[in-house]
């Protein structure tokens, strides 16, 4: 759970949407998740620091390079609470991004090489599926979207 500088000002739940471009909701959830925290105030509003934009930031680039909350979420915990990542942080995070980003590069650049080859059933289970299923390896796991049930 992050851990949060507590100040007597904080920005609503209704600003932290506004500048950072995110539906409330969307700062609700990220905080159920552990990526953000704020506080409650004597009357029971919630407040954020400012440096939760710059989390809010990080996480909405991370998402758009296609990496998971739970990988964003175990990122962010090395990250600094209560104040915005400097330029070192983000070298950090960025360097350690590197690898699984270049993964999802190489498996997208096979797919778009392959995508010629495949019927587009859907069932990712022929014989000859050069995709995902070489030699039809799933069918004694049984029948159905196999690899996609394992995650």
């Amino acid at each position: 759970m992050v851990e949060v500088k507590r100040t007597k000002t904080g920005l609503t739940v209704g600003e932290v949407a506004s500048r950072s471009g995110v539906p409330v909701s969307t700062v609700h959830f990220y905080e159920a998740q552990g990526l953000i925290a704020g506080w409650r105030t004597a009357g029971n509003q919630r407040r954020y620091e400012r440096s939760v934009l710059r989390r809010i930031a990080i996480i909405q680039v991370a998402q758009r390079a296609g990496l998971s909350l739970k990988a964003m979420a175990e990122f962010l915990v090395a990250m600094p609470a209560g104040r915005s990542p400097a330029a070192d942080d983000w070298r950090r995070l960025a360097g350690a991004w590197q690898s699984m980003i270049d993964q999802r590069i190489e498996t997208l650049r096979r797919l778009r090489d392959e995508l010629d080859s495949c019927i587009g059933c859907g069932c990712l289970s022929l014989a000859d599926c050069p995709l995902r299923n070489p030699e039809d390896r799933l069918a004694r796991d049984g029948a159905g979207p196999r690899i996609l049930l394992r995650r």
